[in-house]
């Protein structure tokens, strides 16, 4: 059975995607610990990241960083929080999010999918892609 990250990484469901290549995908989760919330994904579903081949993961890391410094940019935050738990979807994703404090760690403290602002995810997503686009 395909995870909801197949999913949203094959199109069937509508995501805000951030980077794209043929290995590692990233686009902002939709229960954000702040805005600018972006989940990096292999492409290729593996449960635990411990699992993935050791050029995947060296991948992912670099893209968590780009992404990371696209917060920074983007997002203002004092650091860009980095963050791998796995238990919501059997897919491995690192979470990568503005941080000014370590109440970011604490996925608890997402906020609902129906109370974020469509435009603020939009306008976020846009502005981190074209972070990420002059890192190249």
């Amino acid at each position: 059975m395909s995870t909801v990250f197949s999913k949203i990484i094959a199109g069937e469901i509508p995501g805000r995607f951030v980077y794209r290549d043929e290995t590692v995908v990233a686009f902002l989760t939709i229960e954000p610990i702040a805005y600018g919330h972006t989940l990096v994904v292999p492409v290729e579903e593996v449960d635990k990241w411990t699992d993935l081949s050791p050029e995947v993961w060296a991948h992912l890391n670099d893209v968590a960083q780009k992404v990371g410094q696209a917060v920074l940019e983007v997002c203002g935050s004092e650091r860009a929080g980095y963050l791998i738990a796995g238990f919501e979807v059997p897919h491995t994703h690192i979470h990568v999010f503005p941080a000014n404090d370590m109440s970011g760690y604490n996925l608890a403290n997402v906020m609902a999918a129906d109370t974020t602002d469509p435009a603020k995810m939009d306008e976020v997503a846009e502005a981190l892609r074209q972070a990420i686009a002059k890192q190249a």
